[in-house]
């Protein structure tokens, strides 16, 4: 029998810090949907693999071009 009560007070100890959490967790997802972001759902942006291409591109010009104006400044 104690063991049995003892779980049981086990079970009202947890099923208290559930619900404190659950408190906490409302209160997170409110602040952030005050502050105009939802918590949940939040979509990834996704970059066409030309994009992709078109920055890749660019940035190897703009490398390009840092690498010859430090040649130019080492001859």
């Amino acid at each position: 029998m104690k063991i049995l009560a003892a779980i049981k007070r086990e079970e009202r100890k947890l099923e208290k810090q559930v619900a404190k959490l659950q408190r906490e967790l409302d209160g997170v997802r409110a602040a952030a949907r005050s502050l105009g972001h939802s918590v949940v759902g939040v979509k990834k942006r996704v970059l066409s693999e030309a994009g992709r291409a078109k920055i890749a591109k660019a940035a190897k010009k703009r490398w390009a071009k840092v690498r010859a104006e430090a040649k130019k400044a080492l001859k």
